[in-house]
């Protein structure tokens, strides 16, 4: 996972310096940015593989910031990881529902950082190279027909964007045609861990998946009180 670019949006000189340092010092190549303006030029010109987020910025905040990234093919499967001082469950979830991959709530450690980082980095970046390496998952559904190596949706030929959290959703659902999926299975293949406060954010994401697929949406089967399944 060396050498993965990260770009860091902090608007905090001391915590961006510090961060930036400490990611460069651990063999990651990255670059601060105290607002979203030069955020944004930066990723115009190149994505980098992972972003850290704070939530509380000068004008358009990290939320914001997200959703714009979450909405923009080109950025919508980057991971993210929320920096914020707020800890209460609802930013928690907030940042989850829009699709963010991790937070850390300050003050953090360095350390604890870095562990976070790698974390999400094994479950995005890294296992979405080893997919493409190996080439295989293909699965297919009436009209639904997905290619985890190429990360590219159909639905009756014609591709559908999907964000990556979308994409991984629907893999998952795909690779395990007729069974039920329970909320926590869903929260820990698709998030990599065990939030019991999200369950909300499975269903908002199911819902975004059902409307992105159209009338084949509803080939998503909501099973009252455990979770959802596709196939019989």
């Amino acid at each position: 996972m060396d050498n993965l670019s990260i770009y860091v949006v902090e608007d905090d000189e001391s915590i961006r310096t510090m961060v930036v340092y400490a990611l460069n010092g651990s063999g990651y190549v990255a670059r601060g940015f105290s607002d979203s303006r030069a955020f944004f030029q930066a990723v115009d010109e190149k994505a980098p593989d992972l972003v850290l987020l704070d939530i509380m910025l000068p004008g358009e905040d990290g939320l914001s910031i997200l959703k714009r990234l979450r909405s923009t093919p080109k950025t919508a499967r980057i991971p993210a990881i929320m920096l914020t001082a707020k800890s209460t469950e609802m930013d928690k979830v907030r940042g989850l529902d829009m699709g963010a991959d991790d937070y850390v709530a300050k003050p953090f450690g360095i350390l604890e950082l870095l562990s976070r980082i790698r974390a999400v980095a094994r479950r995005t970046v890294e296992s979405g190279r080893q997919t493409a390496e190996e080439g295989n998952g293909i699965f297919e559904y009436q009209n639904i027909r997905v290619d985890e190596a190429s990360h590219i949706v159909t639905v009756d030929g014609a591709e559908v964007m999907l964000t990556r959290k979308e994409f991984k959703l629907l893999c998952d659902l795909m690779r395990n045609q007729g069974r039920v999926l329970t909320r926590d299975q869903i929260m820990e293949q698709v998030w990599g861990f065990d939030y019991g406060g999200a369950t909300r954010t499975v269903d908002i994401h199911i819902n975004t998946l059902r409307k992105k697929l159209g009338d084949d949406g509803t080939m998503i089967q909501t099973v009252r009180g455990v979770g959802y399944k596709i196939g019989k």
